[in-house]
């Protein structure tokens, strides 16, 4: 009895572990989801949505989760993408190229509304080796044409995102080729028209999807697939002028041109019961269709190519960026144009062009003369155009970017302008007041040199014309030009005046330093004769101006500027120098006397009472 109730009391408390267990096992789930998820390919075996449309069925957004199984891709990607319009076999056939069942590929629905909405990819992309390198191919489900509640808008931009993200466009029609479907391919034709030249025999940056025209039909009444397609595409004649005829006749034309961008594959009917069609397998299939779907696959194999944009091959996360940008540029407008494509393409390498641009004007030194900095704008902007040119997308829709750059530069080029139109008034200031500076120093001159006024005058004049650059220059000349005119002018009128009254306070200082310093009679006399010279003439003629025309002060002029300014010796620059070490000497040659005696004194002015030189008298 007690074994028994001991077993049941074990029983019971390992029963409360357990449940207590698991509750902390489902604790740690909740907390933690991503620890216990699987994060291994297998779980990318699905489908997954990328692309759906919102509340209104007229535009396209993206779903983020989806996008998880195209990021995680290192390797360059191929899309294989099927358009077609609803009910018309695409999801099945996605999964027969796939080899998959309706169980496990994209959903397969038999009911009047589309199964498909927006675009979906298969979760696990397919490796190929395509020319060398290593590509995932993933493999996108769109939604049908036509379907029922749908605007007309919102098919173009299903068949716009496709075109654009695929290396292989997949035209699946069934049983024949109608005017709607050439028209449907209106945005395709345009798009390759923009890229087609541009991508022909250069450098790959972007090359448009290669159409596929997919016919599911089980007889072709003796043509073969590829005429049954050309001869859709063959000119329709408008003797009436029906504008639907001539834009269905522009996309036949456009398309019969691009002939090297499209091919044309018949595929037989699977089975005649098309409902039943996820049933079977391929036992049951008919024998030709299973033939037709192997060489599908490998004529899909062999026309798939990485998607290059802009010279690069685009991983997982390029792929979603290109699929962002897209996706937002269709939405732009009310209706999916090939122009605000284009302006996608196009917009990054405008802003690569001007910062181009920008890089080799900032290297050019301001200021500069107008016209040279005219020809470096020249220079880099065509530089910069000669660089979009090969790298732009689009031709005609091209030309509005090509425009759009034109204007950005010369928006830039204004800054340019106005930088250069600073630089240069400030620089032609500075040497501006420099050399009025200069002038006003020449003007008070302690020892007035004209020589070395047209010197200082001709040093500033060439050192403004030399630095003083720029479209400031020709205002700042002029100003310049007066301004030293004005200068001359003013050291004329004072200089006459100046040189005579130094040359009588010249005259008196002789004077007294012959007489009473050095008592040298000679000098005496000298400064006499200046002296009497100066004051007798300017009373005889009434004036001193009328000395100015006088032969002999031209003389006196012309040796004054030989001792003040010459080559060697700048006497206003030294004139104190010279004054002190005069007085010194003079000092010395006074007062020396007293201790070197009569060797220091001149013999005419002796005055010693008992001195040998003087003789005696009765």
């Amino acid at each position: 009895m007690r074994d028994l109730e001991y077993a049941s009391l074990l029983f019971a408390n390992s029963s409360i572990m357990g449940i207590l267990g698991c509750l902390l096992l489902l604790c740690l789930i909740s907390a933690c989801p991503s620890s216990f998820s699987s994060s291994s390919i297998d779980s990318f075996r699905q489908s997954f949505s990328i692309v759906e449309p919102d509340s209104s069925h007229t535009k396209l957004q993206i779903n983020r989760e989806g996008l998880q199984a195209i990021e995680r891709i290192t390797m360059p990607i191929a899309a294989v993408s099927v358009i077609g319009p609803y009910r018309s076999g695409k999801s099945f056939l996605l999964n027969q190229l796939l080899s998959l069942s309706c169980e496990e590929g994209f959903g397969v629905g038999h009911m009047r509304d589309t199964k498909t909405k927006g675009i979906w990819v298969w979760g696990n992309p397919m490796e190929m080796v395509i020319n060398g390198v290593k590509t995932s191919v993933i493999f996108l489900d769109t939604e049908g044409f036509e379907s029922v509640g749908k605007s007309n808008v919102y098919d173009d931009r299903i068949f716009a995102l496709a075109t654009i993200m695929s290396s292989v466009l997949i035209y699946n029609l069934a049983e024949m080729i109608r005017e709607a479907d050439i028209y449907r391919l209106s945005f395709a034709v345009e798009l390759a028209e923009e890229f087609y030249e541009r991508v022909k025999g250069e450098d790959i940056a972007f090359k448009p999807a290669k159409l596929l025209w997919l016919i599911q039909r089980d007889f072709l009444q003796g043509i073969s697939v590829q005429e049954m397609v050309d001869e859709a595409l063959q000119q329709v004649p408008n003797d009436n002028g029906d504008k639907n005829i001539d834009q269905v006749n522009k996309i036949r034309k456009s398309l019969a041109i691009m002939g090297g961008n499209n091919t044309a594959f018949s595929l037989p009917q699977p089975h005649l019961q098309r409902t039943k069609l996820c049933d079977l397998k391929d036992d049951d299939l008919d024998p030709i269709y299973i033939k037709k779907r192997q060489l599908l696959k490998q004529l899909v194999a062999s026309i798939v190519h990485p998607k290059i944009v802009q010279r690069k091959y685009l991983n997982g996360k390029d792929f979603v960026s290109f699929l962002e940008q897209i996706l937002e540029a269709l939405n732009k407008g009310d209706i999916p144009t090939t122009g605000s494509l284009v302006e996608v393409f196009n917009k990054e390498i405008v802003e690569r062009c001007l910062k181009l641009y920008s890089q080799w004007m900032d290297n050019v030194i301001l200021p500069l003369p107008v016209y040279m900095l005219q020809q470096e704008h020249d220079n880099s902007k065509s530089e910069a155009m000669i660089f979009f040119d090969k790298q732009h997308f689009g031709r005609q829709h091209a030309k509005h970017s090509s425009i759009h750059l034109e204007d950005e530069i010369q928006k830039i080029f204004k800054n340019v302008i106005m930088a250069n139109e600073y630089r240069s008034s400030k620089l032609c200031e500075a040497v501006y007041v420099h050399c009025e500076d200069k002038m006003d120093q020449l003007q008070i001159l302690t020892l007035p040199s004209m020589a070395k006024f047209d010197a200082g005058f001709a040093k500033c004049n060439y050192s403004f014309h030399a630095e003083c650059v720029g479209p400031s220059k020709s205002n700042y000349d002029q100003r310049m030009t007066k301004m030293l005119l004005k200068s001359r002018s003013l050291f004329i009128k004072d200089y006459n005046q100046r040189l005579f009254n130094w040359l009588i306070s010249f005259s008196l200082a002789m004077v007294v330093l012959g007489r009473f310093i050095v008592k040298f009679i000679l000098l005496e006399i000298c400064a006499w004769i200046l002296f009497v010279f100066l004051e007798t003439y300017t009373r005889i003629f009434w004036s001193a101006e009328s000395l100015y025309y006088d032969p002999g002060w031209h003389a006196i002029v012309s040796t004054w500027e030989r001792i003040v300014y010459n080559s060697f010796l700048d006497l206003d620059r030294w004139a104190i120098q010279i004054g002190v070490l005069l007085v010194v000497l003079l000092l010395f040659w006074r007062f020396g006397r007293r201790k070197y005696g009569s060797l220091l004194m001149l013999p005419l002015y002796n005055t010693q009472r008992n001195g040998r030189n003087h003789s005696r008298s009765d």
